[in-house]
């Protein structure tokens, strides 16, 4: 104790040093700050002055605003123009103006459903395939999230361990994803020596029409699903518990909890994760490109894929058929959007 009453504070001599060693970063750095400060009010100021503090809102989004434009915008714009030309110039001067060739093309069939009847019989069975598996993809995600959040929503053991490794495969790479389960399927894989030594047969996972389609839509759900069981958790955790527990004292089961308290309150949650899951199955294509490559055939060839093969892959190279097919893409799921967008608003009202 001083004079004072205060206690003094002694500093190690080792940590003292340390101070005195990062003392010029420590001034290096506010010298820098203090000239980066400096530097932008020389820039800002007189921009703020001409166009006023509600314009710097602007200002401050126009890099945005540029990038978007730059590699969003102006790609959706080329592709439409690309859509009603012909040719494998990339160049819009050196591409002939063909109009609606290329829809025409596309939806060119005497039943759509049977491909073979179509002159654009890729297409067609791209397109059934890619109906048949946002179909099946969609509604096991919806399943499985709704069951893992429901499961991981409840008191149970090592819930946070558990919280954590649902969400992992999300995390990987979908083409890190597709070669794990493409070695574990393949004719001399992981699946298929398990089933060899418990007496069974070998199993052409890849080669089978049937199979190859059942394990894209599992790959698809398993890789994806702890993104939506998140949404889905965090729907579950808004609602209120006090609901649950008048529930109880009326006498309700849990079955009837769940479908009279939880499901109606998650509806509006369980909408965007249809929504966003749906635009996401249209959308596959990474997945399946390293797992069958769209094989066997064309069991596995999606909307994606077939944009890919004749815009990149085909020695052709039809940008046009590959931009009007993109197109037609785009609207489905402009339409789809506007819909939901539609019941969530009567939903809210």
């Amino acid at each position: 104790m001083n004079g004072g009453g205060m206690t003094s504070i002694r500093i190690p001599k080792r940590r003292r040093g340390l101070a005195r060693l990062f003392d010029p970063i420590r001034q290096g750095l506010a010298y820098f700050f203090e000239l980066l400060l400096k530097l932008m009010d020389a820039v800002m100021l007189p921009i703020q002055q001409r166009v006023g503090v509600r314009g710097m809102a602007y200002i401050f989004v126009l890099p945005n605003l540029l990038i978007f434009g730059i590699f969003i915008l102006l790609p959706v714009m080329l592709n439409f123009v690309y859509t009603f030309t012909e040719g494998s110039n990339i160049f819009l001067d050196q591409r002939p103006w063909v109009g609606t060739a290329n829809l025409e093309r596309l939806f060119d069939c005497q039943n759509f459903f049977e491909p073979n009847t179509c002159r654009e019989d890729l297409f067609a069975r791209a397109a059934v395939n890619t109906m048949v598996f946002v179909s099946l993809q969609v509604a096991l995600m919806i399943a499985v999230s709704l069951l893992t959040a429901l499961v991981l929503n409840r008191k149970i053991a090592a819930r946070g361990f558990f919280r954590s490794v649902y969400f992992y495969p999300v995390l990987l790479s979908p083409i890190v994803v597709a070669l794990i389960w493409k070695w574990i399927l393949q004719d001399a894989g992981l699946l298929n020596a398990l089933l060899l030594e418990f007496g069974g047969e070998r199993i052409s996972f890849l080669t089978n029409r049937d199979w190859a389609r059942f394990w894209v839509v599992i790959i698809s759900v398993w890789s994806t699903m702890g993104f939506y069981t998140l949404i889905l958790l965090a729907g579950l955790q808004g609602i209120p518990h006090d609901l649950y527990e008048a529930a109880q004292i009326d006498g309700a089961t849990a079955w009837r909890s769940f479908w009279s308290v939880t499901l109606p309150l998650l509806m509006p949650t369980m909408l965007v994760v249809i929504v966003l899951s749906t635009i996401r199955a249209v959308q596959v294509f990474d997945v399946v490109f390293a797992f069958t490559a769209g094989g066997p055939g064309s069991a596995t060839l999606y909307v994606v894929q077939y944009i890919y093969q004749n815009g990149f892959a085909s020695p052709s190279k039809q940008y046009g058929l590959a931009a009007a097919a993109s197109m037609v893409m785009a609207i489905v799921l402009v339409l789809f959007t506007i819909l939901q967008l539609r019941l969530r608003r009567e939903d809210v009202v």
